[in-house]
């Protein structure tokens, strides 16, 4: 089951006043369990950025202005996240804002029953508890001390333990469960991590290695272990 986490940075609060997506943020999720595939891009929004949208994000005028505009990167963005499903902290003010960016350029909108509310879930197990992002990484022990700033690719990283915590821990179901929904069947049982761009250092000390190929010599060329070491 492949899910992505996802987060946005916007001018504001309303995109029918104006307001545009300035950072899209995903990490994505096989069963429950990262993967290493994220999607992240900065957004010229085409205007001013207001001061208090600054003061949350960091992202000014200048650092934006060479960025792609959102008609570049839509289709790029459709194409990662498919039809599965949207994990999000407040997952209507983000839809919001990504369908009315999608609909300025008729593209296809993303159905609201894609998202999954992780404010909402909070909620609903903690009920009259502080429910923000902070809030829950302190309720589950959760490092979050390099959001300094919002940034939509952190806060999805941050809000992808948050996500793993709320539903029952680190891989819950165990990977056993079934393949339904979205396009996550696409990639089908095929699927397989990817192997590490750099492999981890042995664990075994020379002297250990010494050790073992003097032990395995004395077992004669039949041993079993000298087939699979050929």
């Amino acid at each position: 089951m492949r899910e992505i986490v996802l987060d946005t940075e916007t001018t504001g609060f309303d995109p029918e006043q104006g307001d545009r997506i300035v950072e899209i943020g995903a990490v994505e999720l096989w069963n429950h369990v990262p993967t290493g595939e994220t999607y992240h891009v900065y957004i010229n929004p085409e205007r001013s950025m207001p001061q208090e949208a600054f003061e949350v994000h960091g992202l000014g005028d200048d650092f934006l202005r060479d960025k792609p505009v959102f008609k570049d990167i839509a289709q790029g963005f459709l194409d990662f996240v498919k039809t599965d499903k949207l994990v999000i902290h407040n997952a209507s003010f983000d839809m919001k804002f990504l369908n009315a960016e999608l609909g300025w350029l008729n593209l296809r909108k993303l159905p609201w029953e894609q998202a999954v509310d992780t404010l909402a879930i909070a909620r609903q197990r903690f009920p009259g508890s502080p429910a923000s992002l902070d809030a829950l990484c302190r309720r589950f022990g959760i490092d979050n001390s390099s959001r300094t700033l919002h940034g939509a690719l952190l806060d999805s990283e941050i809000l992808a333990e948050v996500y793993l915590e709320l539903i029952g821990g680190r891989q819950p179901d165990f990977a056993l469960a079934s393949h339904t929904g979205g396009s996550g069947g696409s990639a089908g049982d095929d699927w397989r991590p990817k192997p590490r761009p750099t492999p981890l250092p042995s664990r075994i000390s020379d002297e250990e290695a010494a050790a073992h190929a003097e032990f395995t010599a004395k077992l004669g060329d039949g041993a079993v272990w000298k087939i699979y070491q050929n």
